[in-house]
Formats: structure tokens, sequence, C-alpha cells
């Protein structure tokens, strides 16, 4: 598998891609950052979610003498990882607060006897002298930090812990080491340069495009339905996750959608640890099952198959949103990002900001941080280049978003703003009084509600000025003001408020352009592939012919994966299914020129596949044996990263904190 003119250290990582991941070659810039890390060198890698980061370090794990220490920031998925790894027939193994003690000193025993390729540690763990003293007596060969914007403490998914990591290179200076992220700002990849000491490592930063997914931002109006109407239009049968902001609406959901006869689970800190394994558990290694979880669930998982990421409350920011969404489509077949966003997201956010621990300036970070959140929800252009535009890349308009398959209007909403803006400044100049975007709304439309007369606010000047817009389109009108801070919310009861820049609006020396809200189908889109069966999808590209030999395939594999007390994937990923339906080898060595199936792999499961083929070329009007010499499909090249429109206001007391799974 050496290339003529490749160095030593490339040529042995290729033989390794090769034997034991079954890939000829690498994609993107593994290869550049494998170089890098195998000739001793630190990296900093940005790459997406699916862009194959693993690998990055996972083979100069193999190729360099020692052992590969992996800091993971969540220790209840370690035991898949290993598994993933061990099926590939990588000597992998983890230290972790969930073993017996017995099971880590043979842990122990093996790494310090030169038995393992790749040990994973969670940042706690590592803290600790015994573990220190522990790697000091072997040999390390280098050390991965994975998930390295836990680090920055004003990300999306600060963890404490990752800020003591900056004593690898000061314990272990002649290590090499390599931090990996899949989503990071320049000013969180500056904090985590900083605070590692990664100064004199080279950086690697790809695209973070994901163009198989189609993003979508919806009004908010009865989410629950919507939600409903999303999984059994688009994705019933599928595998997805719906993130919640509160326990109690992970709870609430799940209910329903079990209701309503989806296989949906919880997930969320608050439940016992054996229930949340057990639905985690099951989230992986069953196929077309749902899971409604906090922000809690998520980071680390390596199903391939996700194929849609739905949120029902506004993500605190742009990286949050981007990480969690991108736990969808990670095998690269179309997915899709669905948000519900409503006004009420907007003053929840707001509160819970003003209500945060820290000073000043965190206030004025996480307020920048939603800022940006609310621009990608109302721009009225493509999503995709302006999330790109958020991490600093640029792009063209993607064809796969809302905006542009169906392409929002603006309008001069300046008269509605300076007519909303003089009623709450009225209200509070005249009356001393101060009211929620509700009472502001029926006071424009002239409604003469019990609460109205009440406080006599038919009496008021501004009383049925609005009376030309909707309830739906002054909610709109709230929320964008909200969005532009032109408006603010105040106090436990999310009252309105004018801002220091509602004076520009109202004396008519700034005018304000809003999105058009209309109520729209969901647009079209390019199926990830037709269905034979419930929960039985055939990827697109796939040949008609093949189809019954690929669904036999994922029959057997669920059935092995089964047997074996593993998720499906750790068996074949669908790509590699896909390239064996499509090209029917008859023996074990046409086998192992499949993409994916390495050597430990075909040893382990030749026979079960090459029987299954066997089976279904006897069946009537089977397809005929592909030329062993066809060229193969492309494939992936590298191992795939293994209610009611106003909902109430949320507990705050019930919040769910940003980590659940502390060693």
């Amino acid at each position: 598998m050496a290339l003529p003119d490749a160095s030593p250290e490339i040529s042995d990582a290729l033989q390794v891609l090769h034997r034991v991941f079954g890939y000829s070659s690498f994609r993107g810039e593994q290869q550049e950052i494998i170089e890098q890390v195998v000739g001793g060198g630190d990296a900093l890698v940005l790459m997406p979610t699916g862009g194959g980061k693993s690998l990055c370090y996972q083979i100069p794990a193999l190729v360099r003498e020692g052992t590969g220490v992996v800091i993971s920031p969540l220790i209840a998925l370690m035991q898949d990882q290993v598994n993933a790894l061990t099926a590939l027939g990588v000597r992998a193994g983890f230290l972790n607060s969930t073993q017996e003690p017995y099971e880590r000193q043979a842990v122990e025993r093996a790494f310090l006897a030169d038995e393992l390729d790749l040990l994973y540690l969670a940042p706690e763990r590592l803290r600790t002298e015994n573990t220190q003293r522990l790697l000091d007596r072997g040999k390390v060969s280098l050390f991965a930090i994975d998930e390295a914007h836990c680090v920055a403490q004003w990300g999306h998914d600060f963890r404490p812990d990752y800020l003591a990591l900056s004593l690898l290179h000061e314990r272990w200076p002649k290590v090499p080491r390599i931090a990996l992220t899949a989503t990071a700002t320049a000013a969180t990849h500056a904090e985590i340069v900083a605070r590692l000491g990664l100064e004199e490592a080279r950086h690697f930063v790809a695209s973070f495009d994901r163009p198989n997914i189609q993003y979508r931002i919806a009004p908010k109006n009865n989410p629950l339905k919507q939600l409903l109407e999303l999984i059994r239009t688009e994705h019933d049968g599928d595998a997805g996750v719906v993130y919640c902001l509160s326990r109690a609406s992970v709870e609430k959901t799940a209910a329903f959608l079990v209701e309503q006869g989806i296989d949906a689970v919880a997930y969320h800190a608050g439940m016992d640890s054996r229930t949340r394994a057990e639905n985690q558990a099951r989230f992986l290694r069953e196929d077309g099952v749902v899971v409604v979880a906090t922000i809690a669930f998520g980071m680390g998982i390596d199903k391939p198959d996700v194929r849609f990421v739905a949120h029902l409350d506004l993500p605190k920011s742009v990286e949050g949103y981007y990480q969690e969404t991108g736990r969808a489509g990670r095998d690269g077949e179309p997915a899709t990002a669905w948000l519900a966003y409503g006004l009420q997201d907007v003053v929840q956010q707001r509160k819970l900001i003003e209500g945060s621990e820290g000073d000043e300036a965190r206030r004025r970070s996480l307020g920048m941080h939603l800022d940006a959140m609310l621009a990608l929800c109302e721009t009225v252009d493509c999503r995709r280049t302006q999330l790109l535009a958020y991490f600093g890349q640029s792009g063209e308009p993607c064809g796969n978003c809302d905006t542009c398959l169906t392409p929002a209007e603006s309008w001069d909403g300046t008269v509605p703003a300076q007519k909303l803006l003089s009623t709450v400044w009225r209200l509070a100049r005249e009356r001393r009084q101060k009211f929620g975007a509700g009472q502001i709304i029926d006071i424009l439309q002239g409604k003469k509600t019990a609460k109205v007369i009440q406080f006599d606010h038919d009496g008021l000047s501004v009383f049925g000025i609005g009376a030309d817009l909707s309830t739906a389109e002054w909610r709109s009108v709230v929320r964008q003001l909200l969005a532009l801070r032109l408006l603010a919310v105040e106090g436990d009861f999310g009252t309105l408020v004018l801002t220091d820049d509602s004076g520009e609006v109202l004396g008519g020396r700034r005018s304000v352009s809003m999105r058009k809200e209309k109520a729209v189908a969901a647009p079209a889109r390019k199926e990830s592939g037709s269905r034979s069966g419930k929960g039985a999808r055939v990827p697109v590209d796939l040949p008609a012919a093949a189809e019954p030999v690929f669904l036999a395939l994922r029959a057997w594999r669920a059935a092995t994966a089964r047997e074996a007390g593993v998720p499906a994937y750790v068996v074949f990923h669908d790509a590699t299914l896909r390239e064996i339906a499509t090209r029917l080898p008859t023996t074990v060595a046409e086998l192992g020129t499949i993409g994916g199936v390495g050597e430990a792999k075909l040893t382990k499961y030749a026979e079960g596949v090459l029987d299954t083929l066997a089976e279904c070329a006897a069946a009537p009007g089977a397809p005929a044996a592909a030329v062993p010499s066809a060229p193969a499909a492309p494939a992936p090249q590298g191992r795939p990263e293994a209610g009611d429109a106003d909902e109430p206001p949320f507990d705050l007391d019930e919040m769910e904190p940003p980590w659940d799974d502390w060693e």
C-alpha cells in the first residue's frame, strides 16, 4: 500500500489504514495531520463531525511505539468506543469509575506490559496522582485531547477539568499532543491554544460545511404536533435525536411520541444512571430509535445513521447548535436539522442570561452567543452560509436549506416597530406599568379583554392602532425586536422594556427590516433512500437490483451485532454493506477489497457475509455477481466517526446542567 514518494511514516500509516480499517487512501487533511503526529509534532485539528477525526489519532497510536492515551469527556461511551476498536483488532482499553477494581488492575497491567494500542481516560482521572504515576511507568506514544472545545470557559460545553490538561506538556514534554474538536470560533480556537499550550502546534482547520444536512427553522406552533409531523412524513422508522431545554420537556415529549407509536426513549441527568445507560444503549444498538434528551446527551456518540436532529427549544449558541445538529448524517447520507423557534424561546433565553452566575463580562458573552443564534434564526439569506460565516468561513448559497428552497421575504417593519415600542413607552410613562407581549399585543389590536378593561388600557391613545396585523404577526415583530436588541425582557414575568437603541426607531432615525413569517410545507429534499418495510431505509444511490441484498445484509448485521452485544455499526457501516450489495463478492479475497473491511473483520465476518450473499444469489430473480475487477463504488475514506405556540416559562431550578457524566 505504500506510495512511491511517501515518507516512511505515511507508508506505515497507509498500511495500517488498509489492514485495520479497510480503506486504501486518506481523505482531506488526514494524511498531513497523521504525518505531523507520527513524526512527534503537536497538532490542533478543527474538523466537522463525520470528517474522520478519530483516525487522526488512532492511526498514529498504532504506528508509534507505546500506547496512545485519549482524553475523552464522557465515561458512558468509553465501552462502546473500545468495543468498536476491538472489533477492528485494535488493542484498546479504558480506565474509569464504572469498572470494578480488578477490571482497572487488568487494564493497568496491560498498559505497563505494552499490550495496549489505545487507552481512554476522563480528564478527571488523568488529574489524579495515581494515574499520572501509572503513565510515568509505561510508554505513552501520544496524547489525544478529544472534544477540545471543552477547555473554552465561555464555549458551549465547558468542562473545568480540561483546564488542567496543560500538565501533559509540562510532565511529558516529549510526547506529541493532538487536540481535536468539531466546532470552534476564532475566539474558542485561540482559547484552546492558550490553555493547552499549543502555540507551537500545527493547526488544521477543515471546512465546517456538512452539505448532506438540510437546515430548517420553523415558527413554533404546537411544537409536539410539528415534531410528530416531521417524523411521520419524512423520518418514519429513522433514528433521531430530539433536544429539549428542560428535563420536564424531555419527559413530556418522549411520552407523547411513545403514545403516538414512535419508538422513543428519554435521556437527562435527573434519571437514574441505570435507566439512562439502558436508553442510550437502545438508541445506539437498535435501528430506528428516537432519543429525546437535554444537551447532556450526544457528545462522543458515534452512531452514523442518525437521520434527523430536532430542537424543540432555542439553543444557547451557534456553536452548541452546530455541534448538536452535527450528530445527524455522520455517514454522509441526507439528514435533517430541524428547529422550532418562537417568541417564548427568546424571552426565556434572555431571562436565563440575566439570571446567570458570573460577572457582567460573562453575561455579555452569553448575550453575544444568543444574538448570533437569533441572527441565524431570523435571516432571510442562506442558513448554511450564515452558519459558516460564524466560524469564519465563506460559502455560496447551498440550495439545501429552507431559505434557499423556499426563500423568505423581508418587509419594512419600521411603523409596526414604532407602534409597539410606543405602546411599551406609554405604559411605562403614563401608567408606570410593565407588561408582557400578550397584553401589549391585545392593546395594539384593540381587544377589550378582561385584563385590558381592568387596567383601563382601552383608554390609551395607542389602543387599536395595530389592528391591521394578526396576533402571529405581532408576536413575530416582538421576537425580532428582541433579537435586534430594540426591546428587552425584564424580571421574572418577562415584561418588555425599551433599550438604549429604542429611541432611534421611535425618533425615525432608524428603519427596521423584518423577516415575513409564512406557514410553508416542508421544502422538497433529496430522499436519503427508499424504504422496503417499516424502518428499513435503502440508500438513494443503490441500484434497484441490489436492494434485497442490502436488506438481507442489514438483517444479518443486526443479528450478528445483537449476539455480540454491540451496536450494528460496529460490525459494518451502511456504506460497506452498500458496496458489498453492489459488487457481490464471491470469495474472501474479493470481500477484502471492499472499503471498511479490514483484516480483523474479514476474519470474523467473511463467512456470514458470503453465506448471506449465497442465499440471495439462490433466490429467484437474484442479481448477477459483479465482475471482480470492476471498480468499487466510491466509499467514504477513513472510518466515519466511530403543545401551544407559547410554552409556559421553564422552572429554572430544573434546567439541565451542562454535564452529568463526571468521572
